[in-house]
């Protein structure tokens, strides 16, 4: 049997912080934890593991998730999610698929958000 994808985990020196962020950022919820803080997976209200988040360094550009939302409720969100910490890099932009924002969460891991159509 091939190798499945279960989950993104990202790097954080400070993983209850990013748990937080990622958490309300997408709606999830802690589902594990493991000592202390050195293991945290955050789960959708189905149950599945979608991020993992470990104590460690974090280095930027290693990651990259791409968010999606609804063309209406791109600029109210890019303000949901700079108001939970993220950093906005790259304002939105019209692109020939759609819109997108360029944003880092509070640890510098880069992410967009896009609206298709």
């Amino acid at each position: 049997m091939p190798a499945r994808f279960d989950l993104v985990t990202l790097n954080s020196p400070e993983p209850d912080r990013a748990a937080a962020f990622w958490a309300a950022a997408l709606g999830l919820h802690e589902t594990e934890r493991e000592d202390g803080d050195r293991w945290i997976v955050l789960s959708d209200d189905d149950g599945v593991r979608r991020i993992g988040i470990q104590r460690g360094a974090a280095t930027a550009g290693t990651v990259h998730l791409d968010l999606a939302c609804a063309p209406a409720e791109v600029r109210a969100e890019v303000e949901r999610l700079v108001a939970l910490g993220a950093h906005l890099l790259v304002p939105p932009r019209t692109e020939p698929y759609g819109s997108i924002a360029n944003l880092a969460d509070p640890d510098g891991n880069p992410f967009d958000l896009c609206a298709y159509g």
